[in-house]
């Protein structure tokens, strides 16, 4: 590398703040912490070169503080910024604080994180440039009889979303007319609470979807690759629980089809660094664009694994003015991953939030396998922030190998103290739908894959009950009946009897 970038502030906390520190040592880099009150005994803190006191717990005070970090990181002459994923990852404001203070931002530029971030530029964008996108408006809906015409064109189930929005929220669905004469001054409302504005646009509603997005990356120099795709059609409330590469969909042609117009996409926005293009795939293989996510992905280890690619890496020194090194010929897809989220919230109770002291935990490792996490014993998981905990990711040969991997490490992945997802993974990866590839977004509730997990904890502790503790209690009431009759053993004390059992 050259000198350009020699030391970079961490935007961020939890395991994405420790991928981007060991990244930051491979490459010979000066890392730069910050942390809140709630989390000065964190992994991060003490694996930076340096780190520094940002606020008090609440991400507003502290992780979304544009100002003070940028105080920080002026006071400790860093070269550039990584904003990790989530916080200030995808905000045009912070980008261009970092590029009015001459330091550099490593992601895409202000102006195309404003084009990706509103979501009618973009689909307009994409329009130009032949990159198929969902029937809808074309732009943002503020009169609810213009938003029944356009869904009558584009027929009915329709989504009333935020052109602003983003992880889920700001989506409401109308199956009919009157359901979306309900539905839109609440979806405006509900927009304008969680974005500060209530600009909607109408999309069809596409069932039994699948969700593939394409991984990218664009230099300066004008030069665009995609590392293939991953599937994330394993959902809950819009948000991603699993993650994989191969999709199971995907051929070879498919695939190079599909990647073309994703570079299509990147480049028509000149976008900058690592993003996503995503997709959303209906049951007759068609494609439709949705969005682009001006950031590092929370699947990235998905990625790295099949390609033997760093994308942290690679990101650095993208921003360092350098040209991607590899031509798009030149990448293989080898094998096959997969990444569970574990997330710290319940899957018996509607995945409610789960907190509190972490006493003991226990990382699976081995042939293929691969975590990235902050825990540790007696750790805290905090209630300010995001309930990722531990991104679990296997790799196989083939699907078969890199599930039963993942299979596996699950049961060995312990989390004291807490609720987690790993019992929900454990359901999946023996589920037969699954194990077909047959996904969908819908996927937990179309094939009742919460009430599976249920029904085998009960089997389980049915057996448990019937086997397991009738053993423990014959095992005491034995120790019990040894202690009485010690003085009447007669006999070799290596020969002794009771209870019609011989030791």
């Amino acid at each position: 590398m050259t000198s350009k970038i020699s030391s970079i502030l961490i935007a961020n906390r939890g395991e994405i703040a420790l991928r981007i520190i060991r990244a930051c040592r491979e490459l010979g880099l000066k890392s730069v912490a910050i942390y809140s009150d709630e989390d000065t005994r964190s992994i991060h803190v003490k694996r930076a070169d340096s780190a520094y006191h940002v606020g008090p717990a609440a991400p507003a005070q502290s992780y979304l503080n544009m100002n003070k970090i940028m105080e920080i990181a002026i006071a400790a002459g860093v070269d550039a910024i990584h904003p990790g994923y989530g916080f200030l990852s995808e905000n045009e404001t912070f980008a261009q604080l970092c590029e009015k203070n001459n330091i550099i931002f490593i992601g895409p530029k202000s102006l195309a994180m404003d084009l990706t971030g509103d979501k009618m530029k973009c689909k307009e964008l994409m329009k130009k440039a032949e990159v198929p996108t969902v029937p809808g408006s074309d732009g943002v809906i503020e009169d609810v009889e213009l938003a029944a015409e356009i869904a009558r064109e584009a027929g009915y189930p329709v989504l009333l979303k935020s052109a602003f929005g983003g992880g889920g929220r700001g989506i409401r669905l109308a199956r009919d007319e009157n359901e979306l004469r309900q539905e839109f001054e609440m979806a405006s409302a509900e927009s304008k609470a969680a974005f500060g504005k209530a600009a909607l646009f109408v999309e069809k509603f596409l069932e039994r979807i699948r969700h593939v997005e394409f991984q990218l990356v664009r230099d300066s120099h004008g030069n665009t690759r995609h590392l293939f795709e991953r599937e994330c059609s394993i959902q809950r409330r819009h948000q991603k629980l699993i993650e994989m590469s191969p999709s199971p969909i995907m051929t070879v042609d498919k695939r190079n089809e599909i990647g073309e117009i994703a570079k299509r996409a990147v480049d028509a926005v000149d976008y900058l660094n690592a993003g996503t293009a995503e997709f959303l795939c209906d049951p007759q293989g068609n494609f439709y664009f949705i969005e682009i996510n001006s950031r590092l992905q929370v699947e990235h280890p998905v990625t790295e694994l099949i390609t033997g690619i760093d994308l942290v890496k690679l990101q650095i020194s993208i921003a360092n003015g350098e040209a991607i090194p590899f031509k798009q010929e030149d990448l293989k897809l080898n094998g096959s991953a997969i990444e569970c989220r574990i997330n710290a919230e319940d899957p018996f109770y509607e995945f409610a939030p789960s907190v509190g002291k972490v006493p003991n935990c226990n990382l699976p490792y081995g042939p293929g396998i691969r975590v990235d996490t902050y825990l540790y014993p007696g750790c805290t998981v905090s209630g300010f922030y995001d309930s990722l905990t531990a991104k679990l990711i296997s790799w196989g040969s083939d699907f078969d190998e890199s599930r039963r991997r993942m299979r596996n490490a699950l049961d060995e992945f312990v989390i004291e103290g807490i609720n987690t997802t790993i019992p929900l993974y454990k359901t999946i990866m023996n589920e037969d739908h699954f194990i077909k590839g047959e996904l969908s977004t819908d996927y937990l509730d179309r094939y009742s894959i919460i009430e599976k997990m249920k029904t085998e904890l009960k089997d389980k502790n049915s057996n448990f009950q019937n086997r397991i503790l009738p053993a423990v209690a014959t095992a005491l009431l034995q120790s019990e009946y040894i202690k009485k009759n010690a003085h009447s053993r007669q006999g070799s004390q290596n020969n002794w009897r009771f209870g019609g059992m011989t030791n």
